[in-house]
């Protein structure tokens, strides 16, 4: 909840001090209950398998916040925070431990930093955006109940932060006469047989009578996707989350 807090504070701050050279600021905030679908496996020393297909669905907060300016040559930027937890349970030998229905947790922490170029604005009510998304995870694996950890003891934990490139688009369509928005977006790169995505559909409605500072509110569907099957890595990686989301938006 810190994090989120500091986000929000930081882009507030930032877009009020650059307020008159930007045409366009707008930011979000909402949870956003996911589904795991999946598995992992450690393929070197046997079948070994952590499954995440059984567990419960999570609700896990996200933040936002777009910044729009009139300089063609620099890209406009999309920031973006998002926090996917979830649970399974680990059987097999793995490289640095050994599992009997072990429980286990997976947390993804990400970070989304989006260069974008504006292809069309609002042009008969369309808005099109290209670019490139640097998503940084921040990711952390714990193993409960496992043997012949390294040093003893019955868990075993593990952290990395991974960045990662990726395509990005969006498309939005203002429908006329309303204060109502259709958006669909999408972060993806593949290669070989590993592919990892980021696909957002939303509706949203604005509360245009509010002057300077438009408050709004928006609900979607969202679904990400890591595929890590490559022949020179022991570990392979397959799974989804998806879900609903809703929150809240200003508009400046």
């Amino acid at each position: 909840m810190n994090k989120i807090v500091s986000i929000l504070l930081l882009g507030t701050m930032f877009s009020a001090t650059l307020f008159a050279d930007f045409t366009r600021v707008e930011m979000g905030a909402g949870a956003w209950k996911s589904s795991p679908k999946g598995f992992a496996s450690y393929t070197a020393s046997g079948v070994t398998a952590y499954d995440v297909s059984t567990q419960k669905e999570e609700t896990n907060p996200y933040v936002w916040i777009l910044i729009k300016h009139p300089v063609p040559v620099l890209p406009n930027l999309r920031l973006e925070y998002a926090d996917v937890t979830t649970k399974g349970i680990a059987n097999g030998t793995f490289k640095e431990f050994t599992a009997a229905n072990a429980n286990t947790q997976l947390d993804l922490t990400q970070f989304d930093i989006v260069p974008y170029y504006n292809i069309l604005d609002n042009t008969a009510w369309i808005t099109l955006d290209l670019g490139l998304d640097i998503k940084l995870i921040d990711a952390s694996f714990r193993a409960d109940g496992v043997t012949g950890v390294s040093g003893g003891g019955s868990s075993y934990s593990d952290s990395a932060l991974l960045p990662i490139p990726l395509i990005y688009t969006r498309v939005r369509f203002e429908i006329p006469g309303t204060d109502i928005g259709l958006e669909g977006d999408a972060k993806f790169i593949t290669y070989s047989d590993s592919t990892i995505y980021d696909l957002r559909v939303k509706i949203d409605y604005t509360l245009d009578f509010v002057p300077v500072v438009q408050p709004a509110v928006e609900i979607g569907y969202r679904k990400q996707k890591y595929k890590i099957d490559e022949a020179d890595l022991d570990g392979k990686l397959n799974i989804e989350f998806s879900g609903i989301y809703v929150g809240m938006m200003l508009r400046f």
